[in-house]
Order: structure tokens, then sequence, then C-alpha cells
């Protein structure tokens, strides 16, 4: 036991949140980058001939410089074991997002300097809330032109009801963003940069008052500086790990994850307050990671990370206990033992095989099918988990291969990406069998089409339908179908009525008392 508590304690498993475009995957590779994962860091931007990010493993993504699916990273820095879930940058796969915050213990808040609090922001800071995770607040882009850090952390703290209290602060920003004041360390950190800013950047330390940086500051800006630094120091309220750990408090720090300034600084103060893994919530209670039967949960699923293999992986977060290769544990959604033979970690695309993993850890198991998300397994007593987040889709198409010869790979391609969550698929009940693919955001139905072309060869005829809210329907009658305009089967075989406006699902209201309609599925214990 003390092996496993060791190894719990220095695991750190978090996830990193942001509204599009504020450099969410930049700050994943240079945290890579500093953490000796990587010796150069890719570009996220969509270039001839460019490094891709670690990361991002679809072609789509790689070809448009935007992350559209979630990834595990993990890696040792300084005796911790961390577990990076990248999260897709893009806000119309935020359902994939939220599943993967349910298997992170911490958030890193990822703000753009200039542009402060965004609406997707503010979705995913809710999430973390409503999941009862610490966060940590990245100011990033300081290198370009940025609101002053006051006015910053006034517009958290206002906007999303959380006291900012500040772990570091800029020396200068835009062009002269030289580097930043580490209140933990009492002492400046100025950084040099370095070539296509793939390399750690040079660093020198020293005192807010050395002359040499009044005479690179401007005597006005070094000024300025000093008497914010008073300000910071004697005013705002000082850091304590309880209310951070308590969710009353976020620590702030400001960077250029595209030029390298202050990432390290973000690295090494989060792996000091943020929380080891914690319990998983049942119906009936929680796991205790320190319990000695292993258990994890799926939060994910992915095919043809490896177009060598084309094969299918479950992304599941361990949660308790050891977990040994080969072992075997029960599938309680399924209700029987299966044997866990193939287990890796991940890299982005690359996967290496382990023999063990403990809680915290995220590790791939090979799916032949029998894996969906929110599935658990346990080698000791059988529990129940929450029913993970699922948004109710806004944008409708009936889709057909455009060539009968592609019916195989369609239906497998179909199948498997239904499975992964790039799109919810509806069966109609009568008449043709083609598919209705139900999406929350429109670059889903473009992925699915563009991975279907890539991975599976198969050319879509997609028709658009007019559809724009999906609610499942309990307490199914004869007569309830009978008055609904739509009504289509999910992959679990529960029954789904698709409208055109709010007004089409009061009117169905108003014609059938007692008619109950639900944005998010019923757990599948329901279903009869």
């Amino acid at each position: 036991m003390s092996d496993l508590n060791h190894e719990i304690q220095r695991r750190r498993t978090f996830a990193i949140i942001s509204h599009p475009d504020a450099g969410k995957t930049t700050l994943t590779e240079k945290l890579l980058l500093y953490g000796g994962a990587i010796r150069a860091a890719g570009s996220v931007k969509a270039r001839r001939g460019g490094q891709s990010a670690t990361s991002d493993w679809m072609d789509i993504e790689k070809k448009r410089g935007i992350s559209i699916s979630s990834s595990a990273l993990q890696f040792e820095y300084e005796g911790y074991c961390i577990n990076l879930l990248d999260t897709p940058g893009h806000q119309d796969f935020s359902e994939d997002t939220y599943r993967t915050l349910v298997a992170a213990d911490a958030a890193l808040m990822l703000i753009d300097g200039a542009k402060g609090v965004e609406p997707q922001t503010v979705k995913l800071f809710k999430v973390c809330r409503d999941r009862g995770i610490p966060i940590v607040t990245v100011v990033n882009k300081m290198d370009r032109p940025s609101r002053s850090p006051l006015d910053l952390m006034d517009e958290v703290e206002k906007t999303l009801g959380i006291t900012i209290v500040p772990a570091s602060w800029p020396i200068g920003s835009g062009d002269g963003f030289l580097g930043v004041y580490s209140l933990r360390d009492k002492e400046v950190l100025l950084f040099e940069k370095t070539a296509h800013n793939a390399t750690r950047a040079a660093v020198q330390t020293t005192g807010p008052n050395d002359p040499k940086l009044r005479e690179a500051l401007g005597e006005r800006a070094h000024d300025k500086l000093i008497e914010d630094l008073e300000m910071v120091e004697n005013c705002v309220q000082p850091f304590e790990l309880n209310d951070f750990l308590e969710q009353k408090i976020s620590p702030m720090f400001f960077c250029s994850a595209l030029s390298n300034f202050g990432v390290e600084t973000i690295l090494k103060s989060f792996i000091d307050i943020a929380p080891p893994p914690g319990p998983l919530p049942t119906i009936d209670g929680e796991i205790k990671p320190t319990e000695k039967f292993f258990s994890g949960f799926v939060y994910k699923v992915a095919a043809n990370m490896d177009k060598m293999h084309r094969d299918r992986i479950a992304f599941l977060r361990v949660t308790s206990g050891r977990f040994e290769r080969g072992m075997a544990a029960k599938h309680l959604r399924m209700g029987r033992d299966v044997r866990l033979s193939h287990p890796h970690r991940f890299f982005g695309q690359e996967r290496v095989s382990i023999e063990e993993a403990f809680p915290g850890d995220v590790i791939g198991l090979i799916n032949p099918g029998m894996f969906r998300v929110g599935d658990v397994l346990s080698s000791g007593p059988t529990f129940e988990v929450r029913n993970f987040p699922r948004f109710p889709p806004e944008i409708f198409a009936q889709v057909a291969p455009r060539d009968p010869s592609m019916a195989k790979g369609f239906g497998k391609g179909l199948k498997q990406l239904g499975e992964e969550g790039v799109v919810q698929i509806f069966w109609p009940r009568f008449g043709g069998r083609e598919p209705v693919l139900g999406a929350v955001g429109e670059l889903q139905l473009q992925v699915f089409q563009a991975r279907l072309e890539t991975e599976y060869n198969v050319d879509l005829r997609l028709n658009r339908k007019g559809w724009t809210r999906a609610r499942w329907i309990k307490n199914v009658t004869d007569e309830v179908l009978e008055i609904l305009p739509m009504v289509v089967k999910d992959e679990a075989g529960r029954f789904v009525a698709l409208f055109n406006s709010e007004f089409e699902i009061d009117y169905a209201k108003s014609r059938y008392e007692g008619l109950e309609l639900l944005e998010t599925p019923p757990s599948e214990e329901d279903l009869g």
C-alpha cells in the first residue's frame, strides 16, 4: 500500500480549457517542451512542410491547424508523473471537452490577454465548478498588445465569480514583454527568444529594482511595475492552498506560450498546488484511489489513431488500485469479466505498451466494440457512476454512401465514429434505413465526412434536414408516437422526437397531456 500511496501522491492529472484560439494547443506543446517530453515544439498553424502539434493526430487537424479531438499525454517531470488531457479547441466539440473534464482532477483555464473572458470559457468554467475541479488561470499572448493585469483580474472575478490571486506578474507587454515576476520566489525572470520559439527560452533571474531592468523597460514603465508589485504584495489576498482546492480562489499566471516566456513558472507552480488523484463519485458514495481493487472508467473512444492497424482505442482513467497488464476485471455494464491484455499509454498518436498503471493515469485499451463512453471496469465490487455529459444536437443530416459498393465501409465508419462521439446517430423507424446524423456544431458534420473519406474510403451523400431540436421521449406509448411529427431511435434503441422549433415542442405537449420530453437521454436502465 505504501507503494500505491507514493504513486498516487506523485500524479497530477489535468486538462486545459479555453475559448477557441486562445493558444491552448500551443501551451500544451510548450508544457511538453519544458517537461522534457519533446525536444522541439511543433506549430499548430496549418502550413506546408510545417511540423504539426504533438497532440493533433487527425489529418484534418494538421491541415486546418485546429484541435478537434482530445488526446492524453503522459510525461515525467521532477519526480512527478503528469497526465495532460488535451481537449478540443473548437466549440463544436465541446461535448468531448466536457467528457474529458470528468477524467481530470484540476484544470488550467487559458484566456487571451487582449480578449479576456470569452463565451466558451464561461461554459467550461461552469463545468469545472459543477465537478469541484480547482482551476488555475493563465493569461496568454502577453507578447501582443494586452489589457492591464488589474483589468483582467477584475473581469475574471466579476464574470466567473471567483477570487483571483496573482501568482506571477508580467514585465512589460506586447513587443516589450520581457518576462514575469514570480510572487512565490520573489524574483524577476527575464527571457530571451529562441529560433522559431521551438526550444526552451534562456532565462535570467534578477530583482525588480535591478538598474538593468529599469534601463530595459524605461523609467516610466519601471516605476509603474514597482508600484504594481507593491500593490499586489500588500493589498491582494494571499494564496491559500485550501481555498484553491475548494475553488474559492484561482491563482493567475501571465505568459506567452508562443515565445515560451513564463511557461516553466506555470508548470513548476502547478504541480506543487494541484491535487493528486481524488475519489470517484458513484451513485452510492465514492471509490477512493487507495482502495486495493482496480477500477476505472472509459471517458473517450477513438478509431484509427494508428493508420497501420485501423483499430479502436478506449481511453480509460484509472480510479483506484493498481492496474496490471493481462489482469481480468468485470465489465459492469455487460456483467462479465474481460481480460485487459494490451494496455497502452499515449503521447499524441504514438502509443507505448505498459505493464502497470495507477490512479490518475489514462491508459488505452484495444476496443473490439465492447467499450462505450461511461463504461466502468472493476476487479472488486460493482458500483454505478453518474451519466456522462451529453448535449442535444441542433444540426441534422441524412447520409448514405454515393456508391452502393461502399456500403460495408460506410457501415463500419458509421459504427466506429458514432461510438467515438464524432456525431450522434439516429435510425428512422419506417421506410429507408438511411441514418440521420445529429451534431452540436457544423464542424462535426465536416469532420465526419472528411474522416469517412480518408479513413474508410467512403464518398458520402449528405442531405441536410430542417430539424433543430432533439428530445428523448419518456414513457413511450403508441399514442405518443402517433402525434409526434418525426420519431427516430438512437444507438441504444431509445425513442427520440425531432422538431423544427420550440413552438413545435410546445404544440406537441399541448396535444398530449403529461408528455415528457428530455434534452438528454434517460439512463439505459430506464429502457423498456
